[in-house]
């Protein structure tokens, strides 16, 4: 789909092979463009009707499929979200002269879906190490990972982070006896879901709120029903970022979770955390780097004392056995602001 319609700056082909409308780095980046007068093209895998769905296949297809969209599609800049899009971003870029910029959400190689299968995750490491250093500019999404790529491939990489595009006004929370802990993002390997449900035999006032999907999901939900607290338990699916932002600030506790499944978790800054400090919900996250980081600088939530459901449940009684006010996510709220990062994401595109 295009985002605006301005002539006079560049056009922007931005692609990304997961669902745009729930893609809330890709359309916040698009937005930002947008609002500064440029033209976003935005390729997603419901734009290109990719007929794989798994594996191998699904990329081979994807890229194959965003490579004759990008050659035949008028624009000055390709925007390769992910290293799952780059192998046709760059051969288009390359064969039409355009600016290339690589936005890494992640360590691709690393995620954990490929810890188990060492021939792909060599084949992806090829090619971030043959192409990555050939793009015009490459941007991630916190300080680790930037280190990670610069001492790999001897880049630089600009931190861009994920942050909520306007501050979410805080709205006093529930007075229910009942409190709501939400997590929301993807259901799949390694994010602690089953941990949240498992949790909630130590939290009797508590309800557990699952907004997303994912390759678990199914799993996830068969897992509830068979406990005894099974009617605490509620999956809403995948939500819009609207339907989202009205949701967040009704939680009591937000739970960001991920086990150290390789790199790309352990230095993972997921944009859920900005996202319940915009809200002034305050947020349990495990004891990883970027993460922990945030929460003991500004102490708005608890780092967990390890993994599993049992210190989960510690974590929560701790937050909910204190008040918290507006105060307390003031110096976060700060330091977390879009207005201020986006700064960073002109520059680039303005060189």
């Amino acid at each position: 789909m295009a985002v605006g319609n301005h002539k006079e700056h560049p056009v922007v082909a931005m692609a990304v092979t997961n669902d745009l409308l729930t893609d809330r780095r890709v359309l916040r980046h698009a937005g930002t463009l947008r609002e500064a007068g440029y033209e976003v093209l935005l390729i997603g895998r419901n734009d290109l009707k990719v007929r794989s769905k798994r594996s191998w296949r699904f990329y081979a297809e994807y890229n194959i499929r965003l490579f004759w969209r990008l050659l035949n599609t008028r624009c000055d800049v390709v925007w390769a979200n992910d290293t799952d899009t780059l192998p046709a971003c760059w051969l288009a870029a390359r064969l039409r002269n355009r600016y290339l910029v690589m936005d890494s959400h992640e360590i691709f190689p690393q995620v954990p879906e490929l810890q188990e299968r060492p021939r792909v995750r060599h084949v992806w490491e090829w090619i971030e190490r043959t192409l990555i250093p050939r793009c015009d500019a490459n941007l991630t999404v916190c300080q680790s990972v930037a280190d990670y790529y610069h001492s790999l491939l001897g880049i630089k990489m600009e931190v861009v982070r994920n942050l909520p595009a306007t501050p979410t006004p805080l709205t006093p929370h529930s007075s229910s006896t009942q409190k709501t802990l939400l997590y929301q993002g993807a259901v799949n390997l390694g994010r602690g879901v089953d941990w949240a449900i498992d949790a909630l035999q130590w939290l009797d006032d508590c309800q557990l709120v699952v907004a997303g999907t994912g390759d678990l999901i199914d799993e996830m939900r068969a897992y509830a029903a068979q406990k005894p607290w099974s009617d605490r338990v509620s999956f809403l699916g995948r939500l819009r970022p609207e339907e989202l932002e009205q949701l967040t600030p009704q939680a009591d506790v937000g739970l960001v979770m991920l086990e150290d499944m390789g790199l790309n978790y352990r230095f993972a800054l997921p944009n859920r955390i900005g996202d319940f400090v915009a809200a002034g919900v305050p947020i349990v996250v495990s004891d990883l780097p970027e993460m922990a980081a945030v929460v003991r600088r500004f102490g708005v939530g608890e780092v967990m004392t390890a993994p599993g459901a049992e210190a989960l449940a510690l974590a929560v009684k701790k937050i909910l056995s204190r008040q918290w006010t507006e105060a307390d996510f003031t110096a976060a709220r700060a330091d977390m602001d879009w207005e201020k990062e986006k700064q960073k994401l002109l520059k680039i595109i303005e060189n």
